[in-house]
């Protein structure tokens, strides 16, 4: 048992190099081949499962320009049908047990950061039970998509061993589909379902809020206003109202951050950009980006350089109103920071500050300076560098 699955893993890189004759056999054929040596089966159920995996290989293959104007169907169609057997005897040798574990486990580590809503600040016990709850609706939807995707009966149900693995290895193949969203970005399908399950999750504690933030009037709300729940909610009421203002701005310029980059033809920023602002890991962003680690370092330079000159540069004052650091608010110090940054200006960069302020335009700040605008910007980059150095200090 040990030597043929040394033999077949040593050879599933191309495996017409040792086996020749497998380039003139019927893909089912070979498949079945490959389980009878393997796990010594050869019956009805062996005869199925293989059938079913020459089928779908057939069918990808079919509907693959690229695989068939490769002019090497036959190779792809022997590939992708030992890589889906390969996973399948995988969870065979594993056994029904172990196999389901390894299966719970893997689809959980993918679904863990997403199975519960954001606004809940919730452990691994708490996500364990979401987790349990969501996969076992999810083993029958994948149970469904088998039956429909093979043609075989409704009622269908793996019975043996083999038929077990096979589904099992469906399963993982199927949580791990990408599906193009709007956006043009792909996701993998078992993360849009768990984000769509973590979001119809109700809240934790039914509590009334008007009662919360109302006075009480009779000893039966002052009980209920008393209640650590209640206490609870209203501190954080206060503590994490969000200011609507605040996400205004912040959405400002997140959108004018996007044109910049479009415009400034950095599309690839603008990609990641979208993509960080999702939470996304790097792993993930590589993949769906489709960038090597070296490629992603390279973009990350570009995107922090042109974020820099975006906020220092063409949209400071939007930047810096975002941050409560404008110039009616002496660039974001105290007054003794404010008073300790002009004296360390020159008396030319006193003169561009006090411009800036009543808001003179540009034109007519070179025109008084009688510098060029690409020196006009380099001065005034240096003095929000500066004033960025006196809040940083403080802090």
């Amino acid at each position: 048992m040990q030597a043929h699955t040394c033999h077949f893993v040593s050879q599933s890189t191309d495996p017409t190099t040792t086996h020749p004759e497998k380039q003139q056999s019927p893909l089912e054929f070979v498949l079945l081949e490959e389980i009878r040596d393997r796990a010594g089966l050869s019956g009805r159920s062996a005869h199925a499962v293989a059938h079913r995996i020459a089928e779908e290989v057939n069918r990808v293959c079919s509907k693959s320009d690229r695989i068939q104007g490769s002019g090497e169907v036959r190779a792809h169609l022997l590939y992708l049908g030992y890589h889906r057997l390969n996973k399948c005897l995988s969870y065979f040798k594993l056994g029904a047990k172990q196999g389901r574990v390894e299966l719970h486990s893997n689809l959980s580590v993918m679904i863990y950061r997403h199975i519960a809503p954001t606004r809940l600040q919730m452990g691994f016990s708490g996500r364990y039970n979401l987790i349990e709850d969501f996969l076992q609706d999810f083993y029958v939807e994948s149970l469904k998509a088998f039956r429909r995707e093979n043609e075989v009966p409704e009622d269908y149900q793996p019975r043996t061993q083999l038929e077990l693995a096979e589904y099992m290895a469906f399963t993982e193949q199927y949580a791990k589909r990408r599906i193009t969203l709007p956006n043009g970005y792909a996701q993998q399908l078992i993360i849009l379902r768990a984000q769509s399950f973590a979001r119809r999750q109700p809240k934790e504690t039914s509590v009334d809020l008007e009662q919360a933030v109302e006075f009480a009037k009779d000893e039966e709300s002052q009980a209920y206003q008393r209640s650590a729940t209640v206490q609870q909610v209203r501190s954080q009421m206060v503590a994490e109202t969000p200011d609507p203002w605040e996400n205004v701005k912040r959405d400002r310029v997140i959108a004018s951050l996007f044109e910049y980059l479009n415009a400034q033809g950095h599309s690839d920023c603008a990609d990641y950009l979208a993509l960080k602002l999702q939470d996304l890991p790097a792993s993930e962003i590589d993949e769906i980006l489709g960038l090597t680690p070296r490629q992603r370092d390279y973009l990350q330079q570009r995107f922090k350089y042109h974020v820099d000159k975006f906020a220092r540069t063409t949209h400071w004052k939007l930047v810096h109103q975002w941050l409560d650091a404008d110039l009616d608010q002496k660039l974001g110090m105290t007054y003794d920071q404010w008073q300790q940054f002009q004296s360390q200006l020159s008396e030319g960069d006193r003169e561009l500050l006090a411009l800036k302020q009543n808001q003179v335009s540009d034109a007519e700040i070179q025109t008084r300076l009688g510098c060029s605008a690409k020196k006009l910007q380099k001065r005034w980059t240096a003095l929000l560098d500066l004033a960025a150095k006196m809040r940083n200090e403080a802090q």
